[in-house]
């Protein structure tokens, strides 16, 4: 009864309620990797990921190949590193199986309407919002940006 009615508010309005379902989905796996991730330890891996940013061209505008290897070789063990500490396995096991029955249900809504093209607007909407929901949550997860902003 209570999919019938969601199933008919999604199909009076398409668009709006697959950008708000991909906003609450997003939340929930947003805070639950908030919640099984180290952020401090993650915070303190990308300050260093910047330190050895600067090394790197450092060392190309004095041409120091030796220290470049050096110095190449820890951003990809510390690459290795940050991976391991933003891939949160429970995560995964808490979201997998009701994102796929809500994937389900959803594809089934809106291949009629929309064919394929509904994951577009679905990942447009989650990708905006992931980024709303980390920066209000002060998350450090933008490990590989050379942006300027302040993430953490």
């Amino acid at each position: 009864m209570v999919i019938a009615a969601l199933t008919a508010i999604v199909q009076s309005y398409p668009i709006p309620s697959l950008i708000v379902i991909s906003a609450v989905l997003t939340l929930i796996t947003t805070l639950l990797m908030l919640y099984f991730t180290d952020q401090e330890h993650i915070r303190n891996l990308r300050k260093r990921h910047k330190e050895l940013q600067a090394e790197i061209k450092v060392c190309n505008k004095k041409g120091d190949n030796c220290r470049l290897k050096e110095v190449n070789d820890e951003m990809v063990e510390l690459s290795m590193k940050l991976m391991k500490a933003s891939f949160s396995f429970k995560q995964l096991l808490i979201t997998m199986i009701p994102f796929l029955l809500i994937f389900k249900w959803l594809k089934g809504i809106y291949i009629p309407i929309y064919g394929g093209w509904w994951i577009a607007w679905y990942l447009l909407a989650s990708m905006i919002s992931s980024s709303l929901y980390r920066k209000l949550f002060k998350m450090a997860w933008k490990y590989f940006s050379n942006d300027k902003t302040n993430w953490t």
